[in-house]
């Protein structure tokens, strides 16, 4: 990975917080705090600080846009391929803020008092991803998809959620699983 392309994912992270806070989105968590971490997905504090239970979805994120980029990029454009990656997970920032997709989240899953992201934790999200992306550049596939589905299946026992069940109930809600998932 050049300078170059590690300055530009820097720039592309930076942009996005711009567009945050023209959308208004607070800087911090409304507590007035930023912690590490924060384990209660039941609270106005879930995705406020640098991390939470759905860190390690954005992690795979990294692993994804990785594997993406190994299929889909040859040669010198593979360079850039964490810059783009950040774009992409800036891009889901910002529409994860977006009154629709707030909405969406509380008319779909169990997150009935979810009003979005803090800026410090869409960017914490960007660069879990971005670790993420480093992991799977320098870890063997099998170790990665390890990861992955140790990550999958700890936050789906731990929380009943998890990146696959999130997806599936943002874009096709079942009822028996947001009811599962409220306990």
């Amino acid at each position: 990975m050049s300078r170059g392309a590690v300055v530009a994912a820097i720039l592309v992270g930076l942009a996005v917080a711009v567009i945050l806070l023209a959308m208004d989105r607070p800087p911090i968590c409304q507590c007035g705090t930023i912690k590490l971490w924060h384990g209660d997905v039941h609270s106005s504090e879930n995705s406020q600080h640098l991390s939470d239970w759905y860190t390690f979805s954005h992690i795979i994120h990294g692993f994804l846009f990785y594997a993406a980029a190994h299929f889909a990029l040859r040669g010198r454009t593979r360079r850039w391929a964490l810059p783009f990656a950040v774009a992409v997970e800036g891009f889901w920032e910002i529409l994860e803020n977006s009154p629709i997709i707030i909405n969406r989240y509380r008319e779909a899953t169990i997150a009935l008092g979810y009003s979005g992201d803090s800026i410090v934790n869409s960017l914490a999200d960007i660069g879990w991803m971005a670790l993420g992306f480093v992991l799977a550049s320098r870890l063997p596939a099998w170790a990665t998809i390890a990861l992955a589905l140790l990550f999958e299946l700890g936050t789906l026992a731990l929380i009943r959620d998890n990146l696959t069940l999130n997806v599936l109930m943002l874009v096709w809600p079942i009822d028996a699983v947001r009811t599962w998932q409220g306990g």
